[in-house]
């Protein structure tokens, strides 16, 4: 086997290709997490966003059209999530859950006269003299708009949740929702929109996969990206620059299997698929073994509902 085939450059513009659909995705979650909701929809709004991203561009022909309206789709199924957990007071995992599952069958529906198409182009952002240096270049500069975007999205979340008082608010709310509620703040409206900002994000991340990376409708195409997205929030403590490191680290891992896979490395290409997802369950374990540590950060009300006392 050779190693040599294998070239840095590529595997790392192929690795921010492959870790930018759960970033954003991550950065929607943890923003409804701080909130103190727990929102285990995230396959599911993904696996919505995908298909109506896709379908939307193909019918228009215009990829950016395509992202809004995955961000719309995912954004209403969210609302349906809040509505039924907010309003109607049902359980957020069992409701997350069938969320999921939902999603999964409704993107299966929808998609079935979009299989084999092929998406209008993302565009690139080349940027001139500094997309041609070598090395820095390719990894740095010629990469589509989404990637930046994602980057910039997180540093949005921690200028909102740590330099402004909505991000007080929202946290506050997401510690001692009772305590934000007696001060005069409507923390269902609050949570609502955080879920429909966590929801837009997810099915944005979708959109990234079926527009972008694969870039084809393939039923089932988010393959566990929405639950690695859920990891990678506690993985990351809650804290949203961590989030990068989380979701690169995993896009990493894909790219590697996926290219250990096509060198005909000796070892089954099942084993090499389940990498992914086997490294997330170790350092959930092992985040896990520190109980103290891995709740430090978590908000308080982490999946309480809330009921307003009159």
């Amino acid at each position: 086997m050779d190693f040599s085939a294998l070239n840095p450059v590529s595997l790392m513009v192929s690795l921010m290709i492959a870790a930018t659909p759960i970033l954003l995705a991550a950065i929607g979650e943890l923003v409804v997490e701080k909130s103190g909701v727990l929102n285990l929809g995230v396959e599911g709004m993904m696996i919505i966003g995908a298909i109506a991203g896709f379908a939307i561009s193909v019918e228009t022909g215009n990829p950016w059209v395509g992202m809004l309206a995955a961000m719309v789709a995912g954004a209403v199924l969210a609302l349906i999530f809040g509505f039924m957990t907010q309003y109607l007071m049902s359980n957020q995992v069992a409701t997350g859950l069938a969320l999921t599952l939902f999603g999964l069958g409704m993107a299966a529906l929808l998609g079935q006269s979009y299989g084999g198409m092929k998406p209008p182009r993302t565009p690139r952002l080349d940027i001139p003299v500094l997309s041609d240096l070598p090395v820095v270049g390719p990894i740095l500069f010629s990469h589509d708009v989404m990637i930046y975007m994602s980057i910039a999205l997180v540093a949005g979340v921690w200028y909102f949740l740590n330099r402004t008082r909505g991000g007080l608010v929202l946290r506050a709310v997401g510690e001692n929702h009772d305590a934000a509620h007696s001060l005069g703040y409507n923390v269902v409206m609050i949570r609502l929109a955080a879920i429909a900002f966590g929801g837009a994000c997810a099915g944005l991340g979708g959109a990234y996969l079926s527009l972008v990376r694969v870039p084809q409708w393939t039923e089932g195409m988010t393959a566990g990206a929405g639950w690695i997205a859920l990891a990678i929030v506690v993985f990351a403590s809650w804290k949203p620059w961590r989030l990068i490191l989380g979701a690169y680290l995993f896009g990493g891992v894909t790219i590697l299997q996926l290219n250990l896979q096509a060198m005909g490395i000796g070892i089954s290409a099942a084993y090499l698929s389940m990498t992914p997802y086997l490294i997330t369950i170790i350092v959930m374990v092992i985040i896990s073994a520190d109980r103290r540590r891995a709740s430090m950060n978590a908000p308080a009300s982490l999946g309480r509902n809330f009921h307003a006392s009159h």
